[in-house]
């Protein structure tokens, strides 16, 4: 059965203007004590695709279409003020033949790792998303990447100990909630590649 309706009373704006407060809490955290991961990794971004290297993605769930956004801001282009050449950037959450095939034939833990195997090159950059850090599926691929000399780069949450041996870069969110740290991971995401779109073909017009 479900509840009564409360939207009636001041507990539905009380509620979401407390989960605003909260976001604003942890980004503001992030600038003022986390951006220099950030930074750093964007720079090793823009320098993998300098050097004619490309992405991949992958994450779970929320993460997962964080991996697929995200890919498609450097295949397309961030903003509209910025007439640039596409970017060589994979999701490898979006193939749903391959996900069940692998998964099927090799376990849910590899479903990332064997495409991981299949598309990745040394100096190539696999960025994974994960909000607990844990995900198995997750660091099977991270083990794979390292094994193929892949730069390897995690967007966590506080717990970073499970995947951080498996991690050239992290860029930790100080939360472990999960709507925070995914919140704040897509903005982080959309940072990192306008700083790439500015260091490879620098500022928008009309900036």
């Amino acid at each position: 059965m479900f509840s009564p309706s409360w939207f009636d009373g001041k507990k539905a704006a009380d509620r979401a203007r407390s989960a605003l407060d909260a976001s604003a809490r942890v980004k503001t955290e992030i600038r003022d004590h986390y951006l220099t991961p950030v930074i750093a990794v964007s720079r090793v971004v823009a320098d993998a695709i300098r050097n004619g290297r490309k992405l991949l993605f992958c994450g779970n769930g929320g993460s997962a279409a964080d991996c697929q956004h995200l890919a498609t801001e450097f295949v397309v282009r961030l903003s509209a003020k910025r007439n640039r050449q596409a970017l060589p950037a994979v999701a490898l959450t979006t193939d749903t033949s391959t996900l069940t095939a692998a998964g099927n034939d090799f376990g849910f833990d590899r479903i990332f790792a064997r495409q991981v195997e299949a598309l990745g090159s040394a100096g190539d950059v696999l960025i994974a998303f994960s909000t607990g850090g844990t995900s198995p599926n997750i660091v099977k691929a991270l083990e794979t990447a390292r094994n193929l000399k892949l730069i390897t780069v995690g967007f966590l949450g506080s717990y970073v100990e499970t995947m951080s041996p498996l991690l050239d870069h992290i860029i930790s969110v100080p939360s472990k909630h999960t709507d925070r740290i995914q919140e704040s991971h897509i903005t982080l995401g959309h940072i990192m590649v306008d700083l790439v779109e500015c260091d490879l073909f620098g500022y928008p017009s009309g900036e």
